[in-house]
């Protein structure tokens, strides 16, 4: 395994969980890994806005990090799958707030379309955990 990207020498916990989960694309990766192994095409539709080079380097850090575990099996064309690690687990929790605290200001923030917009393009259950 590669050595963890982030320095938890810096004595912020927040800054620690930030560089481990932040990014654009990151937390709809683990909300879609939470539902089961899925293969990099399967994550490439349900995150569509990614792009294939976004999405492969988000997913690089992520099992850099111990967060997802990759499976590559022996067979022409080759498979690839990506899960949740058992250490990424315990992220389930803060995934779930963070789901709940967007559906919040979502829906108490007016006169911001995008934010509406974006909140309507997407189908009600694409981030259930």
């Amino acid at each position: 395994m590669r050595p963890k990207r982030f320095d938890a020498k810096s004595g912020c916990a927040v800054g620690v969980t930030l560089s481990v989960i932040g990014g654009m694309w990151k937390p709809l990766i683990l909300f879609h890994l939470f539902a089961g192994k899925k293969r990099f095409m399967e994550l490439s539709r349900a995150i569509p806005n990614a792009t294939q080079r976004m999405l492969t380097l988000q997913l690089r850090e992520l099992e850099a990090d111990g967060v997802i575990v990759r499976h590559v099996y022996p067979q022409s064309p080759p498979k690839v799958e990506y899960e949740i690690s058992a250490f990424g687990q315990s992220l389930g929790p803060v995934l779930l707030s963070l789901r709940t605290w967007g559906k919040r200001y979502g829906s108490s923030v007016e006169g911001v379309p995008q934010l509406h917009h974006a909140l309507d393009d997407h189908h009600p259950d694409a981030c259930s955990l």
